[in-house]
């Protein structure tokens, strides 16, 4: 009788199963992290998730304005290369980073376990605006570090076309991250959530620096202006990109080159012209 006590007992006990399994914990969220997070704009903000018993379950982070998933396990999934999630092994945690926070990212974001039901926990980021708050220190640059932009410094595409922008630095950013070039439309960072879309980055490691595609499909009128190349750690490099709207960038360098030409050859006739009337006297 005692026994069959002890064995009804144990068959209830948390954690434990009348034929001796443990049972799985279901994952759950440690929430010890704040809930509110504040930032200024161009600065790095890390949203905290802390996961507890996920088996082989995934952590993503939506953006909860336009239910974008952002992150997905260890992977990103936007094209705006701000968002990395941070993952050390062998922790719970899964944090989400974005540099150069802009006005725009304020809201809230979703870190997410695909339970079933799925389980989710909000975090909402605050950003306050630079023209109220001291400037952000630049940061330091080497005098040999600079960015480079191929081609000419004036980029001509037909309307419709694809924009194309390579930006080379001859320096590695510390630490390594894909976030280490920026590229600016005008004054405002280039959004490639906007809903325009078909705008898209690839950046590349190498030995010799980071390499960083800019890619503007189908471009508009309203694509032309002044792109930068902004790496944090060397100088800018900047083109200008003229849309064409059916003209011919043949013909307007033509046209260009004429008008060099006439004024050059008006400047010689001034010239001969004085060196003339010196010699009459």
């Amino acid at each position: 009788m005692e026994l069959e006590f002890v064995i009804a007992c144990i068959g209830v006990l948390p954690g434990v199963s009348g034929g001796g399994e443990t049972r799985v914990e279901r994952p759950y969220f440690d929430d010890v992290s704040p809930r509110n997070v504040s930032t200024v704009v161009g600065q790095s903000a890390v949203l905290r998730c802390r996961a507890k018993h996920i088996g082989n379950r995934t952590v993503s982070w939506m953006r909860k304005r336009d239910l974008h998933i952002l992150t997905s396990h260890i992977f990103t999934y936007t094209g705006d290369a701000r968002f990395s999630v941070l993952h050390p092994e062998p922790s719970d945690d899964w944090d989400l980073k974005i540099d150069y926070v802009q006005p725009r990212d304020a809201g809230v974001y979703e870190c997410q376990i695909n339970t079933e039901p799925k389980i989710n926990m909000a975090v909402f980021l605050h950003v306050e605006d630079e023209s109220h708050n001291p400037a952000p220190q630049p940061p330091v640059r080497s005098s040999a570090a600079a960015a480079t932009i191929w081609g000419s410094q004036d980029v001509y595409v037909k309307k419709g076309s694809t924009i194309s922008l390579t930006c080379s630095v001859n320096v590695h950013s510390s630490p390594p991250s894909s976030a280490s070039v920026l590229w600016y439309h005008g004054n405002a960072v280039v959004d490639f959530d906007s809903p325009r879309g078909g705008i898209s980055l690839e950046t590349e490691k190498t030995e010799g620096g980071t390499t960083s595609k800019l890619l503007v499909t189908k471009a508009a009128l309203t694509d032309s202006g002044n792109y930068t190349c902004v790496p944090n750690n060397a100088h800018p490099a900047s083109v200008s990109v003229h849309v064409l709207n059916g003209e011919h960038p043949a013909a307007m360098q033509t046209s260009n080159r004429a008008s060099s030409y006439l004024t050059s050859q008006l400047s010689c006739a001034a010239f001969t012209y004085l060196l003339s009337s010196m010699a009459c006297r």
